[in-house]
């Protein structure tokens, strides 16, 4: 019961930011608001899809892979919106990244998976983290943004580590399973309270 109230406040929360960047894309056309509205669609349908088939979908490497949008759709809007001097290098790791995920992933392809999950995941994550902090003309209070990519990032790792049948420091498989859902939630929080400074 407790993950389904956590994962349905997750679900409103992604739904408004869908709506936010959705309104501002129609005001501004610009690109960064797509991969942005991209990545919360991406986290408000895996919401739905696990408050409807359980955590056990994420051992899918299917949902694996298309989870694997939300922090490369987050921080390519983060990379073309505030630091255009590498967007299109980050672009090209994001494209190739996300191949790697599924072709590995849904190849079976462990070895490979084993690099390529942690190493882009955690890429994006620490571009969620970092690039908040460093952004030139973001509003005040922007950085719960980078507070809400330290979370995605920690958890995507974890999460990552255990689909892989490995343990991630004390992030044992039963503890992810407690946290995931309180950690989506806070997580969530977190990128409203960033974005929802920009006006």
């Amino acid at each position: 019961m407790k993950d389904v109230i956590f994962l349905l406040l997750t679900g409103l929360l992604a739904a408004y930011l869908c709506w936010y960047f959705y309104q501002r894309y129609q005001q501004h056309k610009a690109l960064h608001n797509l991969y942005y509205l991209m990545g919360f669609a991406v986290l408000l349908v895996s919401g739905l899809l696990l408050i409807f088939l359980g955590l056990g979908i994420l051992s899918s490497p299917y949902v694996l892979t298309v989870a694997s949008l939300i922090p490369l759709g987050i921080s390519m809007g983060l990379a073309e919106e505030y630091f255009p001097s590498w967007k299109k290098y980050f672009k090209w790791f994001a494209a190739i990244g996300f191949l790697a995920i599924a072709i590995t992933s849904i190849g079976g392809m462990d070895s490979l998976k084993k690099i390529a999950v942690p190493l882009f995941h955690g890429v994006s994550g620490l571009v969620i983290f970092i690039g908040p902090f460093y952004a030139k003309g973001a509003p005040k209070g922007f950085f719960w943004v980078g507070i809400g990519g330290l979370l995605i990032g920690l958890g995507g790792i974890a999460l990552a580590f255990i689909t892989m049948g490995k343990q991630l420091l004390f992030f044992s498989p039963d503890f992810v399973m407690l946290i995931l859902t309180p950690l989506l939630f806070l997580m969530t929080g977190a990128y409203v309270l960033g974005f929802a400074k920009k006006g």
